[in-house]
């Protein structure tokens, strides 16, 4: 059966979260969509506790937990849509979400990544996301996060859309190659959204695209295993999409930001930021493989890139928005 968007929800433990999840998708205005559930070997009986689904739904088991990152790739690989729709199963949707994200390309067809505008579930009067933001110091937040929704922007272009509710052109996500499966989860979205950006694809952010979300309420947002992922993974994106010039720009202040992090984790005896450090350094090897292939095939410009990213060295800190109006 061929539908107009794929939905791919990647459940690992995902608990009440995901029933709710999914009864947001049941509730979906628009109809001409199927929804594909990968679990990653979860063992909390989640996927068990689920009602009877639609038939629109299908379940993926995988017999590991692949990751984020893989797990989404293979929902990907085999869906029937022209969009895939990436929600997280600790999010709600609202009714005219897939709607509502149809039109936003409709209106902008040169815009064909979007950025959905994700509200705190436990605190809808505030901000979650609009979208992932990239800085020339090389890391990357979601604007927005923790600030008041009265400051929800206008539509506008944003560097990329948080995997949390990211919607893709299937042809430029497979082009692509996916996410990063070795990154497993945390920044593949802002790693996959630099490389399309590099090969001439623009994200626009859309405020009528509208989900709350937990955010990191499985993983934990202060656990070992984000910060390790985090840590690792931030240094892999610069490393393989930053152009030359943008990079040498960076490697002082990484030289820095490496003996700062090296010092905090000593002091407060977390283990996770120093083996995140070891590890974006032991696997160098092959995120420099990856580096080249993606330089030699981007379609924009270096100074191009430069007007994509944040030069206000303090916005990262802020989690300010960085939605550009049209």
């Amino acid at each position: 059966m061929t539908v107009v968007i794929s939905v791919i929800v990647v459940n690992y433990n995902g608990g009440d979260y995901l029933r709710r999840c999914v009864e947001s998708l049941v509730a979906q205005s628009f109809s001409d969509f199927e929804v594909i559930l990968v679990d990653n070997a979860s063992s909390d009986g989640s996927i068990e506790d689920l009602p009877t689904l639609p038939t629109n739904f299908r379940i993926v088991r995988a017999e590991t937990n692949i990751g984020f990152a893989a797990a989404n790739n293979l929902g990907a690989s085999i869906s029937s849509g022209s969009w895939l729709a990436l929600l997280n199963p600790d999010a709600i949707a609202s009714p005219e979400w897939l709607t509502s994200l149809l039109r936003a390309v409709t209106v902008r067809p040169n815009y064909r990544v979007v950025a959905s505008a994700q509200l705190q579930l436990n605190d809808e009067d505030k901000l979650d996301g609009v979208g992932d933001c990239y800085s020339i110091v090389g890391f990357a937040w979601r604007g927005g996060y923790g600030h008041s929704r009265e400051i929800m922007p206008g539509p506008g272009e944003v560097f990329a859309a948080c995997g949390a509710s990211a919607f893709y052109p299937k042809d430029a996500f497979l082009a692509a190659g996916g996410f990063d499966e070795s990154f497993f989860c945390y920044l593949e979205d802002v790693d996959l959204g630099f490389r399309l950006r590099l090969s001439g694809e623009k994200c626009q952010f859309s405020p009528e695209c509208r989900i709350v979300h937990a955010g990191a309420a499985i993983t934990g947002p202060e656990s070992d295993f984000t910060i390790f992922h985090s840590i690792r993974n931030t240094f892999w994106t610069a490393i393989k999409n930053l152009p030359l010039l943008l990079l040498i720009v960076v490697m002082p202040i990484w030289g820095l930001a490496v003996i700062v992090l090296y010092l905090k984790a000593t002091k407060q005896k977390r283990q996770s930021l120093r083996h995140g450090l070891k590890a974006a350094f032991v696997g160098i090897g092959p995120v420099l493989m990856s580096r080249k292939i993606i330089q030699n095939a981007r379609t924009v410009d270096s100074v191009s890139v430069a007007h994509m990213i944040s030069w206000n060295i303090l916005a990262h800190k802020r989690h300010l928005p960085d939605v550009r109006r049209f």
